[in-house]
């Protein structure tokens, strides 16, 4: 590699990408290095259990990718993604055999609710009334400050809250406080914790903003078609370039880590200034998860025949029980009902597999770098509200917390946000600076300038590719 760039981005995950399209529009020269022999990070999809059936390895659903400003932008379906819509974003199966659904409308979402359907509208329609102007403040520049203070302070006033908290105040019904229980939980912060409502309501605004979709033919069509554009600009790629020193790099300016403080310390430690270095290795990582993929005889057996309109089901039961085993995660311990988020791609989505089968994806939150298998805990979950999911199963692939990380070393211990998402460790990340996608290096380093572009920066996790926007910004205005 002799050549000499403008950037060099290390990841091709889809902040890393989005770093690298944001600098080739303005013609810088750039390449991207990926580790392993495909390109996408947590958009890969492949055949992990039978012959023509198609699993997302990571992400599956896909709000963040349709609403996220910067993505929403690009000619991405001229370079092959389309977004399959389900007929609902969301089902929670309870016990008695019903289900709360969350519909892409409010109000149809609020008659299902019952009692409770009036707090719901009451929180929600403010939120969802300008959802582009709130999702651009939620995943907007950090630290400056919102373009629609108003909304964003009514957003917060909720958002600080508990999960649980929030919950118990505002609705009555089980199914309602369990279906906002388990928005939240894709947060992996206990229930109890302030701002793990922020969470479901996020994910709550998207649902009626612009719905939960998937891409179609799995999660890697996202990533190829980031790729594709990025080549129209210029861009570069090259896989199978593990990258374990800043020596091993091409000459450039500018290097852009599209990866977490650990490895950026195997990377760069020495080159980094002390004080932000020892900063660095204090991130902190939360809990892991255990993946399960399934190749499934026909669609998942619910009780509940209107869980079969959403492709995300969140089984857990009771908001008591998905908090009791959030809580047990952080504790160490495998709960034996785990709260389980699962899609059901096929039935919306029916390229992923061979005529009149199925696929199935779910996973559920471990300890951090567990290397237990809980597949045996997940589908029994499963069973509990879809009595015969276990005949329906072909094959099966696992992937514990401890082998998501070998999968992809961004996963540290199996944490797939790239660390804790929680108060102090949200607008902070990876370290508090003024500008955190800039990594100060001594004066003895090599001349080049690096960047962090992951989820491990403001806004954190989730396929947006804003944490890539926003370093590609910082490395512009520096050259500008």
């Amino acid at each position: 590699m002799t050549k000499t760039y403008d950037a060099v981005i290390i990841g091709s995950g889809p902040n890393g990408l989005s770093a690298a399209i944001r600098l080739a529009q303005e013609s810088l020269s750039v390449l991207v290095l990926e580790g392993k022999e495909t390109i996408g990070g947590g958009t890969r999809s492949a055949e992990l259990t039978l012959p023509g059936f198609t699993h997302d390895i990571c992400s599956a659903i896909h709000p963040l990718g349709l609403a996220s400003p910067f993505l929403r932008e690009l000619p991405l379906e001229e370079f092959g993604l389309s977004w399959v819509h389900p007929d609902a974003p969301l089902a929670h199966p309870l016990d008695d055999g019903n289900a709360v659904i969350i519909e892409r409308s409010i109000e149809k979402t609020a008659e299902g609710l019952g009692e409770d359907g009036r707090a719901y509208r009451k929180l929600m329609e403010p939120l969802v009334k300008n959802w582009p102007g709130l999702l651009d403040d939620i995943l907007g520049p950090f630290p400056l400050p919102p373009r629609h203070p108003f909304l964003m302070a009514r957003f917060g006033l909720q958002a600080i809250r508990s999960a649980s908290g929030l919950s118990k105040a505002l609705f009555s019904r089980e199914g309602t406080r369990a279906a906002f229980a388990g928005m939240s939980g894709h947060s992996m912060l206990p229930l109890e914790s302030p701002l793990s409502a922020a969470f479901g309501l996020t994910l709550g605004v998207l649902a009626h903003g612009v719905g939960w979709p998937m891409a179609s033919g799995g999660s890697q069509k996202i990533a190829d078609a980031l790729v594709g554009y990025l080549k129209s600009l210029g861009g570069e790629i090259q896989t199978d370039q593990m990258v374990a020193s800043l020596t091993e790099l091409p000459q450039a300016a500018n290097v852009l880590f599209d990866l977490t403080p650990r490895q950026i310390l195997a990377i760069a430690g020495d080159d980094l200034q002390p004080a932000y270095r020892r900063r660095l290795a204090g991130y902190r990582y939360g809990p892991g998860v255990c993946k399960v993929d399934w190749a499934l005889e026909g669609p998942i057996p619910w009780k509940s025949p209107q869980v079969k309109r959403a492709a995300t089901v969140h089984v857990g039961g009771s908001m008591e029980e998905i908090a009791a085993a959030e809580r047990a995660v952080w504790e160490g311990k495998h709960p034996q009902q785990p709260y389980v988020l699962l899609a059901q791609q096929t039935l919306f989505d029916p390229s992923r597999a061979p005529s009149e089968k199925h696929t199935a994806w779910a996973y559920c939150h471990v300890p951090h770098g567990s290397s237990q298998d809980v597949s045996l805990q997940i589908e029994d979950q499963i069973e509990r509200f879809a009595p015969g999911f276990k005949d329906c199963i072909l094959a099966r692939s696992v992937h514990t917390a401890g082998q998501m990380e070998i999968y992809n070393p961004n996963y540290v211990g199996g944490d797939i946000n790239g660390g804790i998402q929680d108060y102090r460790q949200l607008f902070t990340r990876p370290v508090a600076r003024l500008n955190p996608y800039v990594i100060p290096t001594q004066a003895t380093a090599p001349q080049m300038k690096l960047y962090l572009c992951s989820s491990s920066t403001p806004p954190g996790g989730g396929v947006h590719g804003m944490c890539g926007y926003y370093a590609a910004q910082s490395v512009l205005r520096e050259i500008s």
